[in-house]
């Protein structure tokens, strides 16, 4: 999972921090949905579908807006009701089929990056995926990737997702094409596509997310900052149900992508292939003699080698620890242990905050790459 830093810095936060390079971005670089060109045209059930399930959408969100109650709540059952009218009217059902057509087209998007970073767009979506997933608390039973809350303010605006309106700019022209997909499963998908595609390890996937409105938007602070210690991760990662060794699988995500000054205040790449998918954040880890970069930045650690890699403070952390190291090391001698444990701990991630009985399929489906549908 490349993503960018994982991790945010106390003013600019970032999880994961994917992002690009220096690349300017104007003012109406930033996509603005409700002006969107026109989609091509899609098939009769899909157009039907939409336009049912838009009026139902706007209708129970007129509910909620002038209800009293407990508007989470209310927003689950109202959208809910409003999807299932709409598929129920046209008797459309996506089907294991269906979606894969959309991870199809997600996938094809990745690579069409130009200059954009490594030149993929497969970063920056998964790191999209982890954000939107990664603010569920177990005990408050809010956040998660359910509602896809990040498409409003001030989430949106949260320090740690800086620079993600490039991914929800690019899920939203797959949105366009099969507008019968919840956002919560479209961009979880994106990270599943955007793993797989970069070489890594299947990740199983089902759908069954809606999507929620602005008052289920989660308060800023739930995403980890990269300046702090062993302590702050697992308080992060414990809040969301994870425990030492999944904590350190998903870190392992800093394979892929760099980190952008103009986001989360670091700069550059884990690895020297930040576009695939494989072990070297950590066999750079304890291979490499790290030491701390001289700049006006926030802290953070260059290999003494080179100079070209970074480290965050809270990746170093994974070498200091006990605990952490054990399985930091674990996985820089054994990459398939490294796969298998990631690809579990990442679909446990994507599914937080999703009730069970959403859920379309009993069991998480596995969808193939661009590659094996080829063969």
């Amino acid at each position: 999972m490349s993503l960018a830093a994982t991790f945010r810095t106390p003013v600019r936060r970032v999880v994961f921090s994917t992002s690009v390079r220096r690349v300017e971005f104007r003012p109406n670089a930033y996509r603005r949905f409700t002006t969107e060109g026109p989609p091509p045209a899609p098939k009769s059930n899909t157009a039907l579908y939409a336009g049912i399930a838009a009026f139902t959408a706007a209708a129970a969100g007129y509910y909620l807006y002038n209800s009293n109650s407990d508007t989470s709540r209310e927003a689950t059952t109202a959208v809910k009701s409003a999807v299932q009218a709409g598929k129920a009217a046209t008797k459309f059902t996506p089907t294991k089929e269906d979606y894969q057509k959309v991870y199809n087209r997600i996938a094809e998007l990745l690579d069409e990056a130009g200059d954009y970073d490594d030149g993929s767009f497969a970063p920056v979506v998964l790191r999209l995926a982890w954000h939107a997933s990664g603010t569920y608390d177990k005990d408050a039973g809010t956040g998660g990737s359910n509602f896809a809350t990040m498409r409003f303010e001030p989430e949106s605006l949260h320090g740690a997702n800086a620079g993600l309106h490039v991914a929800r700019g690019l899920m939203e022209k797959v949105k366009q094409e099969y507008p019968w997909i919840s956002y919560g499963d479209l961009w979880t998908l994106g990270g599943v596509a955007a793993v797989q595609e970069m070489a890594g390890p299947k990740i199983p996937w089902r759908p069954g997310r809606i999507d929620g409105f602005a008052s289920d938007a989660t308060p800023d602070g739930r995403l980890p900052d990269a300046s702090q210690g062993s302590q702050h991760i697992r308080d992060i990662f414990y809040r969301m149900g994870f425990n030492d060794q999944e904590i350190v699988a998903l870190v392992g995500a800093h394979a892929l992508g760099r980190c952008h000054p103009d986001r989360s205040g670091y700069e550059g790449p884990w690895t020297f292939s930040p576009t695939t998918f494989t072990n070297d954040f950590y066999k750079l880890l304890f291979e490499e003699k790290w030491v701390w970069k001289k700049w006006n930045g926030p802290k953070q650690l260059q290999d003494k080698k080179t100079g070209a890699l970074m480290m965050l403070p809270t990746d170093y952390v994974l070498t200091q620890d006990k605990s952490f190291k054990k399985y930091a090391k674990a996985y820089a001698d054994d990459q398939n242990l490294f796969f298998k444990d990631f690809a579990a701990a990442f679909a446990k991630l994507l599914e937080l905050g999703v009730p069970p009985q959403q859920f379309v399929a009993a069991e998480p489906w596995t969808l193939k790459t661009l590659e094996e549908q080829k063969a």
